[in-house]
């Protein structure tokens, strides 16, 4: 097993600190599905209170760190250090629902050394994550050039070549959120040639669960960087492939994500493009 850092440790401690009050919660607002104004509120505040110890904890153990936070917005950090891209709560309607699979997501992006970085954020490489289930008390974690891991099991992205035997995971677009014209004539160009198509409703999970190789490959689009960041580096780092739709290979992909092995994600791709043209 590759020895965890100080930094993974820390990032580690606070995932499983504010999981245990989600776990809490979680309890609680099964219980509020009976009632008639229902738990909406609950759960945002449970989001809120999650990122507030995310917050608090790793502000506590790298002070003048930057963060951007899906709650919160942007905390500038002093100038030349890293900065914390954080959900605390993604798959917030399954968590709404009752639905034990959703997750916390940690990562880490370093300042560009040209100040600007591939998309002009000024933001360049992500160099640590790690997306942890309370339910299920999983912590997937990945630190740049030093593997993805499930705990202390090292993990590498599936092999399987042939579409045919593929588990494709997604995101599907909802009210207010996606084009799903677009996502139609993907799903009409995978569906057919692929093992299965499965939607469960975090984005950082399903990237995790690439690098696991549960699932063969991944697409979504209209997704922020705190849902992908940490995933995107955990593909990475087990040997897969993540790109836009286009092909791009961004230190974060979250407009559109394209994830897999590299025979798997080549061939996705290429179905990828052949649905958005039939659009044009």
């Amino acid at each position: 097993m590759s020895a965890i850092s100080g930094l993974m440790r820390v990032m580690e401690k606070a995932a499983r600190k504010a999981g245990q009050r989600l776990r809490r919660d979680f309890g609680e607002v099964e219980h509020l599905q009976v009632s008639r104004k229902g738990p909406a509120d609950f759960v945002s505040k449970a989001d809120q209170a999650a990122e507030r110890t995310l917050w608090d904890e790793l502000r506590a153990a790298r002070p003048g760190w930057g963060f951007e936070l899906e709650e919160g917005g942007t905390i500038e950090g002093e100038p030349g250090k890293p900065r914390f891209i954080i959900d605390p709560l993604d798959g917030t309607s399954n968590f709404l629902h009752g639905i034990p699979h959703f997750a916390i997501s940690i990562a880490v992006q370093e300042p560009a050394l040209d100040g600007k970085g591939p998309d002009g954020s000024g933001w360049g490489e992500v160099t640590a994550g790690i997306v942890y289930q309370p339910i299920t008390d999983e912590s997937f974690w990945a630190e740049k050039s030093r593997g993805a891991w499930l705990q202390d099991r090292r993990l590498r992205v599936s092999a399987r070549r042939n579409m045919d035997e593929a588990l494709i995971a997604t995101g599907i677009p909802f009210a207010g959120r996606g084009d799903m014209g677009e996502w139609t004539r993907i799903y009409h160009e995978l569906g057919p040639r692929v093992a299965g198509i499965r939607r469960h409703g975090s984005a950082a999970l399903d990237l995790a669960w690439v690098a696991a190789g549960r699932f063969d490959g991944f697409w979504e689009s209209a997704l922020q960087p705190w849902d992908t960041a940490a995933g995107c580096l955990l593909v990475r780092e087990a040997g897969g492939f993540v790109s836009d739709y286009r092909g791009r290979s961004q230190p974060i992909c979250s407009d559109t994500v394209l994830a897999g092995n590299d025979a798997l994600h080549s061939k996705l791709h290429k179905l990828v493009v052949t649905a958005i043209k039939t659009s044009a």
